[in-house]
């Protein structure tokens, strides 16, 4: 393995890039395809973007949910072929070059011609399609842009082709009219779901109207409210509720009779006596009051009815546009839509501007089934010339003077503004219109059934979107309009005669073909609407011509699964050995679109659902949670994120949040950060960790590092080898089962879990053996430990973290024979042997002591760098007790500089138990009854207690209760011979932890010389100098009575060489020669001042050994002190290594070659000489 530098040195996104270079170099993404070509497919669908604009942070979301799915897949055994898909039909493209053009009209495209109108859509549609593939790339994510399929491609339009015909066959398609929301903006109708997607609060006028009641005696006239005075003109009927009881009244002033809902007298204006100059009363001018009172006091009601008995009864029309439909029209009808809690209780119904008001003339014969339907507004949103006063103005421009005819006519009752909120063109930003629009249906309330049932047989992450959204929007389906009167798109297939009585339907172009006599290479509009087909009956029928109407292009993306493999035409066996699909993934808004469209079509073709697991991700919002918006610059571009903290951290924040669980995120830049500094900089650290100390063994003159054969070191006796071991086996396991059930976003703070551990307790406890110190043997086994973990670790999160697993591998693998070439293309990792339960969970009791032992310290005042007595863990459990008193027990007493440890399994020795309800658990179930129950668990004994927490249950109060229910906390009792400030302690649920804090003076050493330690190490950190730097550290008394800190630091000096790796050498035996790294003076520091110097290992001579060597001659020795003095020390080592203990030196001139055996004539550290000393002595 080659050295690796310092983590705040690591760049993470340079890093990124030198991995993306490589994965190109060798052709990663392809050469995975191919290794695993022969293993059983995972079909996986992606939903094809518009290209049109560019990708933004719910793009890079779906993105990365799909990466990880498919990368685990691949590694988990499957072929996962991933192509990426475009959209390149529809209203975004359209729009795009009606802006461009200045195109404001079907018109103005007719005059164009529909062909240079296309080529010019064409020419769009992959605008930002390099944007897209380095974004997609630079993310990690990999998938096929050279082999990608597009909507306006051959195969994939014939295809749509195919299905369309399939539903046609089934008597699932059929042609009629539908009032749909219409943007008069882009010269189109919309699905409801776009309809949707845009609603503004705006004002609107609103207006009531009177309707005079024919040959009424009174001269009544019903009353109705409306905030869309323009379709007015195409009134045809009004409608009541037969169950509301409506009023006829009078107004006490100018006389006038009104019939309107009981409850809605109050929406009537206020009419005040207003004396004339002759002294009468004259009509008044109404005021907008609502005051029902004061209404009751202008209108006398004159008689009361049923909304039933109205039905039938006609009016005169407002104008005069539809008097051809007097016979059959303006009379009062009856539906439950209408209620009294707005407007006047009678609705006006202009059937081609109205769901609801189709729906009741269609049902009331005011308008026929099969027969046209007068729509007086065009595809501009104007009037037509039907509308003689108001033809060819923007309907929403007429209003004002529609309502100025209005009350030219006498039948204005009532005018204001109403603010409300009203849907607007997504793409255009104009208001819509509902507008009755001939148009082609998929029949899909006639396969509801089928769709709920197709529907329980998929799987969501998370399920409350499937039984409950998707659901619910399954169970209200309407027929499908999928027709659309536009240009750039798929066009139906539809071939119909002059007299309408004979269709042929295309399923294919071959069909087409033969049909036609004509070569067909493009389905675009400009390319086959001239084809005509002779009728079936004979010349004399003429021919049959395409219809005009294009698809929506929700149908072409539904069609998806089998038009970008050319199913039927290709791919047949890969298509039905594989459907339903393995897996698709998009945000919450695809719930009533492309999900929708895909369970429609697959049951509709297969009665199958289209895919069989689907993971639905929430909205990713601005900091503020707002939408982001680039005009507002709310958020950090992604370029930005990534090119400051990497892919990976992106991609890792993104996926432990709640937009993975179909809920929103507002997206933070500082969150990315903390990914880096919680989730990579630790892990980067332990890999570090790994790297140099193994790198160390070489320094010191061992062969290069090779892991320990993986079975041999599953019989490790260390047991914090055992407990990472089986830690790492429930990361693979947890992370194989939250993978396979689609729950990427449990596995983060697993991960995070399993670093923490790692790095704070494996790499920390076992720095010792690690460095080395405890045995060359031992230190292998550590590392080879730590190398397969981080390996298995790095395996497990490859889909995670594509490009930061890859550094880590492609080091490590280094380290070991017969690897793959890159991480991507190795197995996922299984679970080997068995998890060790038990040590795992002494090992987390284990680091919960340590947690209660440091607060009790802190609480106290006493810092880990005094050393305590003695400590006391409390816990019923006998396997634990065993476990901590046994093998655990030094890394706790290490950790905590603690002497002793006594295990105590009797609970109520130092503690007192006491009970409390958990009001936050009990409250909603108990209710009333909270009170009691309370008072009973308050008053509980220990023994009640004890017995309640082995057996789990306890009935109180006629309600069983169970340990969750209530709180038990145990309270430290010291013993009755200890003082209270001399003993304290700290429990967590059922452990508890004593510890004795009186002061111990045997103790004061270990105490000093941890402060010493700790000074030292602070000095190696403030040099800048590696954990693989050799260093001599030499220490100076600056006290009077040298003589007992002396001695006081030979009786730690085991601790301290542990601690240190080497010796506290005497500054008296600092060499002059020495390379000095670092020296600083301390004073007061448990009560000593002293002076520690860090200094690079150095030669100490025998000079009298050498001066004998040379026969007496002294220049001869001097001369070898100053020859060896030049050579690099590590290499010098080494050569006495190579020469077990001895060097011939015979290069320097005029003196003759000598043995220069180290240890005698020379010693390679002032370390290796200070030891000889002490032996002589």
């Amino acid at each position: 393995m080659e050295d690796v530098c310092e983590g705040k040195d690591f760049s993470f996104p340079s890093q990124e890039e030198k991995i993306l270079s490589w994965w190109d170099e060798v052709d990663a993404f392809k050469t995975q395809l191919e290794l695993t070509k022969d293993l059983p497919e995972y079909i996986f669908y992606d939903g094809p973007p518009f290209a049109t604009g560019l990708p933004h942070y719910g793009h890079i979301l779906a993105g990365t949910i799909k990466d990880i799915v498919t990368r685990y897949q691949s590694m988990t055994g499957h072929h996962v072929t991933r192509r990426f898909g475009w959209d390149c039909h529809g209203l975004p493209v359209e729009h795009e070059i009606d802006l461009k053009l200045g195109i404001k009209s079907r018109e103005d495209v007719i005059k164009m011609g529909i062909a240079n109108y296309n080529e010019e859509c064409r020419g769009i549609v992959q605008r930002y399609v390099d944007e897209w593939e380095k974004t997609v790339v630079r993310m990690g994510r990999w998938i096929d842009f050279r082999n990608d399929y597009k909507t306006m491609d051959l195969n994939f339009m014939e295809t749509v082709w195919w299905v369309f015909a399939q539903l046609y066959k089934k008597g699932l398609v059929y042609r009629g009219f539908k009032v749909m929301p219409y943007s008069t903006g882009c010269k189109t109708p919309l699905s409801n779901f776009e309809a949707n997607s845009n609603y503004k609060d705006v004002p609107d006028p609103e207006v009531i109207v009177a309707f005079p009641v024919v040959d009424d005696p009174d001269g009544a006239c019903f009353v109705a409210w409306t905030t869309t005075p323009w379709t007015l003109p195409s009134n045809l009927a009004l409608c009541v509720n037969a169950n509301i009881v409506y009023l006829k009244v009078r107004n006490k002033f100018n006389g006038k009779v009104y019939v309107v809902g009981e409850t809605r007298l109050a929406e009537l204006p206020v009419e005040k006596a207003k004396k004339e100059a002759d002294g009468s009363v004259g009509n008044s001018k109404s005021k907008s009051s609502g005051a029902k009172a004061k209404n009751v006091e202008t209108y006398e009601i004159l008689s009361k009815c049923t909304g039933a008995s109205l039905v039938g009864t006609k009016y005169v029309p407002l104008f005069d546009y539809f008097k051809e439909f007097s016979d059959v029209a303006f009379r009062v009808v009856a539906d439950n839509y209408v209620t009294d809690g707005s407007g006047t209780g009678i609705v006006h119904c202009a059937p081609a501007f109205g769901e609801d008001d189709y729906r009741v003339c269609m049902e009331n014969g005011i308008i026929k089934k099969g027969e046209p339907l007068v729509v007086a507004v065009d595809d501009d949103g104007c009037f037509t010339e039907r509308i003689v006063e108001f033809s060819k103005r923007y309907v929403k421009d007429a209003d004002k003077d529609i309502i100025q005819a209005v009350k030219e006519k006498g039948r204005l009752v009532k005018s204001g503004s109403f603010t409300h909120s009203y849907p607007f063109c997504w793409r255009s930003d104009t208001p819509l219109i509902y507008r009755a629009v001939p148009s082609w249906f998929v029949a899909v309330e006639k396969i509801k059934d089928k769709l709920l049932e197709n529907n329980k047989q998929t799987y969501w992450v998370p399920d409350f979107v499937k039984e409950k959204r998707f659901h619910n929007w399954l169970e209200n389906a309407r027929d499908w309009a999928v027709s659309r009167s536009r240009f750039w798109g798929t066009p139906l297939p539809l071939w119909i005669s002059e007299d309408g009585e004979e269709i042929v339907v295309m399923d294919s172009i071959e069909k087409l073909e033969k049909l036609s006599g004509a070569t067909v290479t493009d389905l675009h509009r400009h390319k086959i609407d001239h084809i005509t087909i002779p009728s079936s009956r004979g010349p004399e029928f003429g021919v049959l011509r395409r219809v005009e109407d294009v698809f929506d292009c929700w149908f072409e993306s539904g069609s998806m699964p089998y038009a970008y493999i050319h199913y039927p035409f290709e791919n047949v066996e890969l298509f039905e050995n594989n459907f339903p699909g393995h897996f698709v993934a998009e945000g919450l808004d695809q719930t009533r679109g492309w999900f929708y469209t895909l369970m429609v079509l697959s049951t509709a073709l297969f009665d199958k659902p289209a895919f069989r697991n689907l993971i639905c991700n929430g909205l990713v919002l601005a900091e503020d949670g707002k939408k982001m918006s680039k005009r507002l610059k709310n958020y950090p571009p992604p370029s930005e994120v990534i090119n400051d903290y990497g892919a990976d951290a992106l991609r890792l924040y993104i996926i432990n949040s709640p937009v993975v669980r179909a809920e929103p995120l507002r997206f933070k830049k500082e969150g990315v950060y903390s990914v880096v500094k919680d989730v990579f900089l630790p892990w980067y650290n332990a890999y570090r960790f790994l790297v140099q100390n193994a790198k160390r063994l070489e320094i010191e003159g061992l062969p290069p590092f090779t892991p320990i054969d993986q079975s041999i070191l599953q019989k490790s006796s260390n047991v914090l080898d055992q407990w990472i071991n089986s830690a790492t086996q429930s990361l693979v396991h947890f992370v194989r089962q939250e993978m396979d059930a689609y729950r990427l976003y449990t596995v983060v703070p697993y991960l995070l879990k399993f670093l923490d551990n790692l790095t704070n307790i494996y790499v920390r406890f076992n720095r010792k053996r690690l460095k080395g110190r405890t045995g060359e043997d031992d230190c292998k086994i550590a590392l080879s430990t730590l190398y397969y973990v981080l390996l298995t670790a790095c395996k497990s999160m490859a889909p995670f973290t594509p490009f930061f697993t890859e550094v880590l591998y492609q080091n490590l693998r280094k380290a070991s024979k017969a690897s793959e070439e890159s991480i991507h293309y190795c197995s996922f990792p299984t679970v080997e042997g068995e998890v060790g339960h038990r040590i795992e969970e002494s090992v987390n009791r284990m680091m919960t002591i340590i947690d209660l032992a440091r607060n009790i310290r802190e609480r106290h005042n006493k810092p880990l760098k005094a050393p305590l007595k003695e400590m006391v863990i409390v816990h019923p459990d006998a396997d634990f007790l065993e476990d901590i008193a046994g093998k655990l027990k030094e890394y706790v007493l290490e950790e905590l500089n603690i002497k002793s440890l006594v295990t105590c399994n009797d609970t109520l020795k130092y503690a007192t138990l006491r009970a409390e309800p958990d009001f936050s658990a009990l409250g909603k179930k108990l209710g009333k009854s909270m009170g009691a129950v309370a008072k009973e668990v308050k008053a509980m004994s220990t023994e009640e207690i004890l017995a309640f927490e082995k057996v789990g249950e306890i009935t109180i109060a006629m309600h069983a209760l169970k340990v969750s229910d209530v709180k038990i906390t145990r309270e430290f009792k010291p013993p009755g011979n200890v003082k209270v400030e001399d003993m304290d302690a700290k429990g967590d649920g059922d452990v508890l932890v004593v510890l004795d804090l009186r002061v111990d003076e045997s103790l004061y050493e270990a105490g000093v010389a941890r402060e010493i330690v700790n000074r030292i190490q602070k000095m190696r950190k403030k040099a800048a100098l590696e954990p693989t730097d050799l260093v001599e550290v030499f220490f100076k008394s600056l006290d009077g009575e040298e003589t007992k800190t002396r001695e006081m630091l030979e009786a730690q000096e085991l601790y301290i060489r542990e601690a240190l790796g080497s010796l506290l050498l005497p500054s008296d035996f600092l060499p002059p020669h020495a390379v000095v790294f670092a020296e600083e003076s301390f004073h007061g520091i448990a009560n000593l001042s002293f002076t520690i110097t860090l200094a690079r290992p150095a030669l100490v001579f025998n000079s009298d050994a050498l001066v004998k060597l040379y026969g007496g001659n002294a220049k001869s020795a001097r001369g070898l002190q100053a020859y060896l003095l030049t050579r690099d020390h590590h290499n010098l080592k080494a050569e006495f290594q190579l020469g077990e203990g001895t060097i011939n030196v015979g290069c320097i001139e005029d003196v003759a070659p000598v043995d220069v055996v180290s240890g005698e004539h020379v010693f390679l550290t002032v370390g290796d000489y200070f030891t000889s000393t002490r032996v002589a002595q």
